[in-house]
Order: C-alpha cells, then structure tokens, then sequence
C-alpha cells in the first residue's frame, strides 16, 4: 500500500511536464498542504516544488544527451521559455555544451601517481570539474573522454592545482577553496557544500549530512548525492560514514576511502 509521500510522488511523475501546485497535489492525495510539505520534504530532501524542478531538470538533460534541439528540451520538459531553465537550473556549463558533452569547452587535465592511487584532475576556465581515482591513467583518461567526449580535451600539467591536492593528501593544505565547476541538482549541491564543511580529520553520519541539508529523512538522496560527486578529494564525500561506524559505499574503492580517513587521522596531520 503507498503511503502518503509515495502516493503524492506517483500524482507528481504521471504528471511530468505539468506544474502542480501544493494545493492540488494535497488534496489528491488527502492531507493538508503544511502536513504533505513536510511529510514530502522529510522522506526526499525537496519540497514537492523543488521535485518536479529536479525531474524536469533531468528530463532536460536526458533530451539534451540525446540530441535534442535545446528549445525542444526546454519547451517539451514544461518550462516556460529557456531564460527561465537557466535562472531555474544548476546545470554548470551551458545546456547547448551539455548537449554537445562538453562541445566548444576545452577542458585541460593530467594525470599523477598519489598516496591512493593514480589521480586524474580536469579543469575548464572557471575550476575544477573532474577528479577520479584509479590504478591506470589510460581508464581515467578513457573515462574523462567518454563523459566530455564533445569537449577539446588538452593534456596540460596543472601543477597548482597537482601541487594542492598532492599538499592535501599530505596533511598540509585544504581544498575548500579550490574553484569548482561542477554540475548536480540543488539537493546534491546542499550535500556537497555540507561535505566540504566538515573539517579534516572529522566525519559525519549520512543522517547527520541529511540533517545537516534540511532533510533529515533522506539519507538514502545523501547516499546517492557521494555518490555522483565528480569532484573526488575537493568535494571530501569519504568522509561520509554509516550511522553504525561502517564504511559506506566509495565510488574509488572502500580500501582508498579506508585509506584516505587513515591519512586525515589527527596524528597524521
């Protein structure tokens, strides 16, 4: 049986495109506005507003990956002209470049051996938009390239960002300053800009982070958030742990997560 957060989310997805208000959603689903808005925001970290936003940003970028003219995309997801898709969206770089993967950017990257592994780190004009892990550079690089496949992409040395990460991993320096030019929705921005607030050598609970956004029923969306972040080490979601003292989950590998608490231990520092 659904309940009433699942029922007013199901109105909501057989009604994509539509704008519906919190009035009409509350009376479809039989309970007040004020108790479906917080019962809603609870369980998924958004406001039903914030949700249809978020569902027709994701329709606009899936049209946009499949070649769709950026109007059509704007238009076809329910947005009223594409000037309000900008002023609504946290898409990053431009819709036509995200189309494109990237097209008409450059984006300059190098690869470099560190305590956890080869790293890769790519960056535009305006920050940091990649860090990934790995054992081999070539994987790195073959997955830079398959996600801005449309992009120029220009080996280049990078030595200060190079030089404040590898500053980092030793102890010496912070990345919370580091420029970033990332794209994600706004709940994953939240999770993302709480994660980068947590001090080194320090870690929150899932639920803590999710309390931390507003949100604290979604612990599940700040899972899902780690675990999209394309920032590895400037965005710090190893430091994201389970209620119980596990792990979690890490995109690079549970024994470089392991490692990388090791490395921020305080007498480490």
């Amino acid at each position: 049986m659904e309940t009433l957060v699942t029922k007013a989310r199901s109105y909501l997805d057989a009604r994509r495109g539509e704008r519906v208000t919190l009035e009409e959603l509350a009376r479809a689903v039989g309970a007040s506005p004020f108790h479906l808005q917080r019962r809603f925001k609870q369980a998924f970290g958004v406001s039903p507003r914030g949700y249809q936003d978020a569902v027709r940003f994701q329709d606009v970028k899936s049209s946009l990956r499949n070649g769709s003219r950026v109007a059509d995309a704007v238009f076809d997801a329910g947005y009223g002209s594409v000037s309000r898709f900008y002023e609504k969206s946290d898409l990053g770089m431009k819709a036509r470049d995200y189309r494109a993967r990237g097209k008409g950017q450059t984006i300059r990257f190098c690869s470099f051996p560190s305590p956890v592994g080869t790293l890769l780190i790519a960056a535009t004009d305006k920050g940091l938009c990649s860090v990934k892990i790995g054992d081999r550079a070539e994987a790195l690089e073959r997955d830079l390239k398959e996600e801005f496949s449309g992009a120029e992409l220009v080996f280049k040395d990078l030595s200060t960002l190079k030089r404040q990460i590898l500053s980092f991993l030793s102890g010496d320096s912070s990345l919370s300053r580091v420029p970033l030019d990332i794209r994600g929705t706004v709940f994953q921005r939240r999770v993302w800009d709480a994660l980068r607030r947590i001090p080194r050598g320090e870690t929150r609970t899932y639920g803590e982070l999710a309390r931390a956004v507003g949100a604290p029923a979604a612990v599940r969306a700040v899972g899902s958030a780690c675990g999209a972040n394309p920032v590895a080490l400037a965005v710090p979601c190893h430091r994201a742990v389970r209620t119980d003292g596990g792990l979690g989950g890490y995109a690079w590998g549970l024994a470089r997560k392991k490692l990388l608490l090791e490395l921020e231990k305080p007498d480490k520092e």
